[in-house]
């Protein structure tokens, strides 16, 4: 009890000491502590690189030293960059919100109003995805909600969320993302690059040259609520500037065999990475698992289960 106790306090003031008072600061003046970050990520404090410089080598087997030493830099000035940005997302207006995450193709929205459903809106860890997450709710007129891991430190949690939903979005968790659902044709966003939490229980697809664990929670959801998949692509238009293309992926997921919807989400969202590598999020433990030797016995078994929930057949 006292132990939460000091945690929740600790957190609360540097929330309200540290983190709060600088949100309000302009960009233009956060953009000099991304400068100091940077320096320091690349001097005296490099972050995550071992994790960094092991992704890069699994993703580029055949680039040089030097040219995946690039990528590691441009990471870590994109991830300065988006730590300032983050912490701008407490407090920035809907206005300038709206400046500095512009949906480049607002037509699109009428037509997947039209499509009366519910809508998976599916994207990854890159560029600025908490911009995305706090402006979704200014572009759609339905429900908006967003699937996301509670955090370990519940005052960080609470406010998190309590900041993301200012302008509309209902963050859910992901053990409770049912209720997301229970909601008329809902926009349901979810970032779905992370590692699985189990490298059995989820689906091995080829990813940035590799076999890669993939979460199978999109696809599970698009069946189970019948959705249309919309992918959102994050560009870099200038520093502090982004432009959002939706595009619809899929308007009837029950039409789509086993493995079919997430092979396009995955095949999606490595073009969009590879267009730009360093903006995105390298220091996970995104290739922690390995594929399981008994994984052709495993697979068939998901699938059967698949299909069977959902009356498919191969």
């Amino acid at each position: 009890m006292v132990a939460r106790q000091i945690q929740f306090l600790s957190g609360a003031l540097l929330y309200y000491g540290l983190v709060l008072p600088l949100s309000y600061l302009p960009l233009w003046l956060l953009y000099r502590l991304s400068g100091l970050l940077y320096f320091l990520f690349c001097t005296l404090l490099p972050y995550r690189k071992k994790v960094i410089d092991q992704n890069l080598q699994s993703a580029f087997p055949n680039a040089t030293i030097d040219q995946r030493n690039q990528i590691r830099k441009d990471f870590y000035r994109y991830f300065s960059d988006l730590l300032v940005e983050s912490v701008k997302n407490l407090t920035i207006s809907k206005k300038q919100l709206l400046q500095r995450m512009q949906l480049e193709n607002p037509e699109i929205l009428e037509e997947i109003k039209a499509l009366n459903k519910p809508i998976l809106l599916v994207a990854g860890h890159y560029n600025n995805w908490e911009w995305l997450i706090t402006a979704q709710a200014l572009w759609f007129k339905q429900p908006c909600f967003g699937i996301g891991m509670p955090l370990s430190q519940p005052f960080w949690d609470h406010k998190l969320t309590q900041r993301r939903s200012r302008f509309g979005l209902k963050v859910v968790h992901a053990n409770t993302y049912q209720s997301a659902f229970e909601a008329t044709n809902p926009v349901v966003l979810v970032l779905a690059d992370q590692a699985p939490s189990s490298a059995t229980n989820c689906l091995w697809l080829p990813f940035l040259g590799q076999q890669s664990a993939v979460i199978f929670g999109p696809e599970y959801m698009a069946n189970k609520y019948d959705c249309a998949v919309i992918y959102a692509t994050v560009s870099n238009s200038k520093r502090g500037y982004y432009k959002v293309q939706l595009e619809v992926l899929v308007k009837d997921s029950k039409q789509l065999q086993y493995q079919e919807l997430s092979q396009l989400h995955v095949q999606k969202l490595e073009q969009t990475i590879l267009q730009k590598p360093g903006n995105w999020l390298w220091s996970h433990k995104r290739w922690k698992h390995k594929q399981p030797e008994n994984w052709p016995q495993l697979s068939a078994a998901l699938q059967q289960k698949f299909e069977t929930t959902f009356s498919k057949h191969a």
